[in-house]
């Protein structure tokens, strides 16, 4: 059958038609995460926690990606009549599809292998990322056909078993919503932090406390949002819901923005190769806006306007490893003026974190990070200089420091610790003013991890929506209060009532010790110079 017209291309990130396609009630979100849970399973025994998850969420990817493609390729047929005729015009114009896969990679090719599945799949997701370079470092990043000790790590059967449970279900635009399988590679990331303990905290932030922030945080139509350690993106993800939530359309299980509300810009960096892959799956994978860096934030930022300059951005949210050893020469050679407010002390980098967000903030930018329960205390009390009282000094006086929320115990994945979540507003709507919240007691005891209901995280939003003091939970407190207390920001110094623990942490007194050596080194080595100059040796 002869063509009716030249078909419609398809915009990069859209849906065929210009938007989602409404579900047909194949998948509620549970069904979804068993079945590709299940999935997963087939080649769970062999492989350890890290390999496990790098090796299932490139072949969902590729399930998704498939799917889609032969969607787009019938709506393509739909328009001038015929399949082969929509095939034939695909392959010469490949920018009528947001990705286009080669006959190789198409699932159902993939499905009719027996043998020599590994070196198949592998040379299928290269195929996919040499034909569409926004996947190159995405889903290119594992050889399916590894061998340890001569032998395959992961063998045909087990692959061919994950193939056959992936072929059960389509992933295509009609069955599954970008939220929805967002939803459940969210549920997958947590199940593999699970398993993974303690480098877990990588790559996963606990998607509670991000929903937490992402309230806090308040995104609106049109803004960038900019996480400088975004791991999987899960913050940006729920940037990214929280605005549907306010501002979509509900339809059950699915919301979409209508046609006038702009989406979020989002933008992230990520050091870690393996982990930047999963943070680009994630977002195709929600179907979102996202602009996502490899690299190392501290030393090389991506995100620079054309003199160097960070660009800044009306959101920025992070959970950084808490406490990292960044040598001193990282922060006095930094050529943009990120750490004006001082220099972090060696063993941890926390201020150093703050100070980059704060300075990627627009002039009305706001701010939320997520920081260990030290980080707003060391130092004050005690005699002499300390960095980072000295650093909080200075973002106290210049009324950045917004709130500062206590979270539970045992939440994250790399540590029992309970963390705190700090935010700043280079605009505050209560000037002088700072909300000190205490949620150590909302939770829901859970194995391995202890949540946060849904209840709870309403709970604790409202307590800094309300802005208003509330016994054993939440003081508002003026910038003077808190100089009195020598720049002391903990919540449960200030909060009435609320349980507060006198026993100082097995890591902070660690740290604090090294912290102190490092300062006595400094002094001795000024000491003997001083000796050295007066000739007595």
């Amino acid at each position: 059958m002869a063509p009716r017209g030249r078909p419609r291309k398809v915009a990069s990130g859209s849906a065929a038609d210009g938007g989602a396609a409404p579900t047909n009630g194949t998948f509620d979100v549970k069904a979804l995460e068993t079945w590709l849970w299940d999935a997963a399973c087939q080649i769970r025994g062999p492989l350890d926690a890290p390999k496990f998850k790098d090796y299932i969420l490139p072949l969902i990817f590729l399930k998704r990606l498939s799917d889609v493609f032969d969607d787009e390729v019938q709506r393509v047929a739909d328009e001038v009549g015929d399949l082969d005729t929509a095939k034939e015009i695909i392959d010469q114009d490949h920018g009528l599809v947001r990705f286009y896969l080669p006959a190789e990679s198409r699932w159902p090719s993939i499905a009719l292998k027996t043998t020599g599945l590994g070196e198949a799949l592998t040379d299928a997701v290269r195929a996919v990322a040499r034909q569409n370079p926004r996947l190159q470092g995405v889903i290119d990043t594992v050889d399916f056909n590894a061998t340890a000790a001569g032998q395959p790590i992961v063998d045909n059967d087990r692959l061919a078993s994950l193939v056959k449970t992936l072929g059960q279900h389509r992933l295509g635009l009609n069955d599954v919503q970008p939220d929805l399988l967002g939803r459940a590679y969210e549920y997958l990331l947590r199940k593999f932090a699970e398993g993974q303990g303690q480098s877990a905290g990588e790559f996963y932030t606990p998607a509670e406390v991000a929903r937490v922030m992402a309230r806090i945080l308040d995104p609106q139509p049109g803004m960038t949002v900019y996480d400088p350690c975004c791991g999987s993106s899960g913050l940006l993800i729920k940037c990214h819901l929280r605005l549907l939530e306010t501002h979509g359309n509900a339809d059950n299980e699915h919301r979409e923005l209508p046609p006038e509300v702009a989406p979020l810009k989002l933008f992230g960096q990520e050091i870690n190769p393996s982990t930047f892959a999963l943070s680009r799956m994630n977002a195709f994978l929600h179907d979102m806006d996202a602009e996502i860096a490899l690299g190392d934030t501290m030393r090389n930022p991506a995100f620079t306007d054309r003199s160097g300059h960070l660009r800044q951005f009306d959101i920025v949210t992070a959970n950084p490893m808490w406490n990292q050893d960044f040598a001193e020469d990282v922060y006095r050679n930094d050529t943009s003026d990120r750490f004006d407010r001082g220099i972090p002390p060696s063993s941890s980098a926390d201020w150093g974190w703050v100070q980059h967000m704060v300075a990627s903030l627009k002039p009305t930018g706001r701010m939320a990070i997520v920081l260990d329960t030290g980080a707003v205390s060391r130092g004050s009390g005690n005699a002499g200089a300390n960095r980072e009282r000295d650093i909080r000094r200075a973002f106290v006086e210049a009324d950045l420091v917004e709130a500062v929320l206590l979270l539970p115990e045992n939440l994250f994945y790399n540590t029992t610790a309970p963390g705190i979540v700090m935010v700043l507003n280079r605009k505050k709507l209560h000037p002088g003013q700072i909300a000190l919240i205490n949620a150590s007691q909302l939770f829901a005891k859970g194995k391995p991890k202890n949540e946060l209901t849904e209840d709870q995280i309403a709970a604790i939003h409202q307590l800094f929506a309300d802005w208003q003091s509330v016994d054993e939970r939440c003081a508002i407190v003026t910038t003077q209060d808190v100089a009195t207390n020598d720049y002391n920001l903990s919540p449960s110094r200030y909060v009435a009532g609320a349980a507060a623990s006198d026993v100082l942490p097995l890591d902070e007194a660690v740290k604090l010790l090294r912290e102190a050596e490092t300062e006595r080194a400094a002094a001795d080595a000024e000491l003997w110079k001083v000796l050295a100059e007066l000739g007595i040796e």
